[in-house]
């Protein structure tokens, strides 16, 4: 199973902000992602899921949270409490393709094992507070690179 992590980082490296809200709103952004992940599981923080308000049609939405005592009021989300534990169940499910979809803090436990980086690089600097972790070249390599009227594209897939 491929652990992807999919982005949209502005200029400035903001991915978005504490309250878990997105700095910016992009159709052709939003369009990618969901064209990207329809059909495989995505795993997420709480603070991405509670500012999503519901779970992401076509996917299997995968919460972690420290929060042992969280209640979801969506049946079909599943929660976990580590990203471990989420990517286990993701395995078991024999599926292809799992996407980690943020935020800061589960981008930064995925990023030393993620095999795949799909990242929109945007055109403009965005005010807030939650940044993406630092990719080291050495690490990755670029797979393809397509530019879009509102962002350009990176794949990324790590160096063997």
């Amino acid at each position: 199973m491929k652990i992807i992590i999919i982005a949209a980082v502005s200029k400035n490296g903001v991915i978005g902000r504490t309250n878990g809200e997105m700095p910016w709103h992009l159709k052709e952004e939003f369009r990618h992602f969901k064209n990207t992940t329809m059909g495989f599981p995505i795993i997420m923080g709480r603070k991405t899921f509670e500012s999503l308000g519901k779970p992401m049609k076509g996917r299997l939405n995968i919460v972690v949270t420290r929060n042992q005592n969280l209640k979801l009021e969506f049946d079909e989300v599943k929660k976990f409490y580590s990203l471990k534990e989420s990517l286990e169940y993701c395995l078991s499910l024999g599926k292809e393709k799992v996407f980690i979809t943020g935020g800061g803090e589960i981008y930064n436990q995925a990023i030393g094992i993620a095999d795949e980086m799909i990242l929109s690089f945007l055109s403009f600097d965005a005010e807030g507070d939650v940044y993406f972790p630092k990719r080291y070249q050495n690490i990755w390599k670029e797979v393809s690179r397509e530019k879009r009227s509102e962002c350009e594209i990176v794949n990324d897939a790590r160096k063997n």
